[in-house]
């Protein structure tokens, strides 16, 4: 047992700035602290477990976490003191100037700490030195836990130039924090350019007018803008005994490509810019239009040049495909359009929000989408967002928000869809260098492919109780700090362990609190609360079974409800591109998307669409013909 002299003897508190214990060990980036006893210190001058202690020095003050607290040798008598000791993570320091005062904030140790050094809790003011950035590019996302004074601050070049990750458990306030910091740029950004991926519609109310809702409703992404591979994905699926059907696709579509282009250049008397291609230099990849009547004619045409039966096999089931997906109304937004044309100009322009005109933001919402089309729809979008980038030389930096980020691009290669996780993990390695900037959203950590995660250089953490999510992100973190990561399970809601390039000093943050409006649609049900009314909120239940028949088809804002039959003029006509939406009759209330907000109505029309005039029904012809100007209404 020690003796009394090698304890600290310290008096008790007396609201000055006393040292609360001096060094006993020092290591390269650790120093272990000798507390004193004193026992009736208030909040924010004792020694606790995450929080900044501060080391004078002659040349600096260094900063220091504390990451375990400890009594080596409990005391066997009451009136020996115990020896306390705290262990300190060296992350900091703040430099003294000539003329003794407090310099500006720098990363790492440059002088150690001797034997005997005073240790003290960090004033107010020196945690807003080291945490807040002395930079305009600064946001504001919320507040230390350590001290709800001093605002959280992140950089927004530092943020968003080297990708950043927000995780957490469901119920975290993961949602929210997303809000919070995407608010926080727009606030100061005015002429941002940021796309969500919004897999369950919770951020339509997060932005008020400052966003442009894409549903899938009114969202047009043309078949011919897909890449080969995503264009099998769609058409034919896992299909039994693909490949020759594969086979005549890679043959025929750029041939019907050719013909298209052919048929512009006579009708207009110009092509298609090629840059230095000419006709017939068009490839199965290359995004320019084409029609799929011209594929279904050239399989009839090969049909019927083949003598041999089984010949046909391969045609036959083509052909049935490509017209059973372009006549399904859930494909409306790629097969809809009876006309071909060439806008992928104006569709680039509204997903990215070139020009911005006062809606910095496009939210795509992805639960009207087909379940088994989601992971090509996000491939092409974030193909699309690197392309427009490189190809726009840079100038128009692009944010885009992945939610469910492990749906996307899992740990395990035999699950998700291939060319999408060619297409962010793109954007991960090489989109610093083109302006495009990957917030990954994830509530499985675990489950996501580490070469995203590690390549994401700011990392919010929020709670997470699954040892393998805790495991995962350790050991994608490298930081002196790294020991704040055993608070995850502890943590409370809306707080997060952010590390990176975008803060000044890894710490434990609470987010912001958001206005009542612009709340994520993602609370938790009350069910105690619902189930102590008698009978509840009134429940419309044919119109629910006729909304959970339609759950899959982008034709949900019909106001066709069960006990009607029929279109009603001025509807959404099913299978038609969004563009020339119609606007409903007086007194017609159309039926919302589910999760979307009353406001958000007026962005489901894309600008500059007219309405189009109700067309009676034609024959039931063999496969669709591109007629300009008509449109076909499937039969009930």
């Amino acid at each position: 047992m020690p003796s009394d002299a090698s304890t600290m003897n310290t008096p008790a508190y007396d609201g000055q700035s006393v040292a609360i214990g001096r060094i006993v060990s020092v290591t390269g980036s650790q120093a272990v602290v000798m507390l004193d006893n004193a026992t009736d210190r208030p909040r924010g001058k004792r020694a606790e477990l995450g929080a900044i202690m501060k080391i004078d020095t002659p040349s600096s003050i260094i900063l220091g976490l504390v990451s375990a607290l400890s009594i080596p040798v409990p005391s066997q008598k009451e009136s020996v003191p115990d020896i306390r000791v705290a262990e300190l993570e060296l992350i900091g320091q703040l430099i003294k100037e000539e003329d003794g005062s407090i310099g500006s904030f720098l990363r790492g140790v440059s002088g150690y700490p001797s034997l005997g050094d005073a240790v003290d809790t960090a004033s107010a003011d020196e945690l807003r030195r080291a945490y807040m950035w002395n930079d305009q590019q600064a946001v504001s996302i919320g507040t230390l836990v350590q001290d709800h004074t001093i605002p959280a601050m992140v950089h927004v070049d530092e943020l968003l130039g080297k990708h950043c990750a927000i995780l957490g458990s469901t119920g975290t306030g993961k949602s929210c924090g997303v809000a919070v910091v995407l608010r926080a740029i727009l606030e100061q950004n005015e002429q941002a350019h940021i796309l969500l991926l919004d897999p369950h519609n919770e951020y339509t109310h997060c932005f008020g007018a400052s966003a442009e809702v894409i549903t899938p409703d009114d969202l047009q992404l043309p078949f011919w803008l897909l890449t080969f591979e995503e264009l099998v994905e769609v058409v034919l699926g896992s299909m039994a005994g693909r490949a020759n059907a594969v086979e005549i696709l890679a043959e025929l579509i750029p041939i019907a490509k050719t013909r298209y282009a052919a048929n512009r250049g006579r009708e207009n008397g110009t092509m298609l810019k090629r840059g230095v291609g000419q006709i017939g230099s068009y490839t199965v990849d290359t995004p320019v239009p084409y029609r799929v009547s011209d594929l279904i004619s050239m399989i009839d045409e090969r049909m019927g040049r083949l003598e041999n039966r089984g010949d046909v096999a391969p045609y036959r089931q083509l052909k049935t495909r490509i017209e059973a997906i372009s006549g399904d109304p859930r494909y409306g937004f790629m097969f809809g359009s009876l006309t071909v044309q060439d806008h992928m100009a104006e569709i680039v322009g509204r997903l990215f929000r070139v020009p911005v005109k006062d809606k910095p933001i496009c939210i795509l919402e992805l639960t009207g989408v087909p379940s088994e089309i989601v992971n090509v729809v996000v491939s092409v979008i974030c193909r699309m967002t690197f392309d427009f980038a490189l190809w726009s030389g840079g100038n128009v930096p692009i944010t885009l928000v992945c939610e469910e980020a492990h749906r996307y691009v899992p740990n395990n290669p035999g699950l998700g869809f291939e060319p999408t996780r060619r297409a962010i993990a793109r954007i991960a390695k090489e989109g610093r260098k083109y302006g495009v900037s990957l917030c990954v959203v994830s509530q499985r950590p675990s489950e996501l492919d580490p070469t995203i995660l590690s390549q994401c250089n700011t990392v919010f953490s929020m709670r997470m109780s699954n040892d393998l999510d805790q495991d995962f992100v350790r050991s994608a973190i490298f930081d002196t700090a790294a020991s704040l990561l055993d608070f995850l399970p502890s943590m409370g809601p809306r707080e997060a362990i952010v590390f990176g390039d975008g803060v000044t000093l890894p710490g434990r943050i609470r987010f912001a609190d958001l206005p009542e409006h612009a709340l994520p649609r993602s609370r938790t049900a009350c069910f105690t609360e619902m189930w102590q009314l008698e009978e509840g909120k009134p429940i419309d239940l044919d119109d629910v079974v006729e909304r959970w028949r339609a759950a899959d088809s982008p034709k949900l804002n019909t106001g066709v409800h069960a006990h009607e039959s029929g279109p009603v003029e001025g509807d959404p006509v099913p299978g038609v591109e969004a563009a020339p939406m119609a606007q409903a009759q007086p007194g017609q209330q159309p039926m919302p998307h589910p999760g979307q907000h009353p406001a958000q109505q007026s962005l489901r029309q894309q600008p500059g669409a007219k309405a189009a005039a109700p067309v009676p029904a034609p024959a039931p012809a063999q496969h669709p013909q591109e007629v300009p100007g008509q449109v076909r209404i499937p039969r009930s």
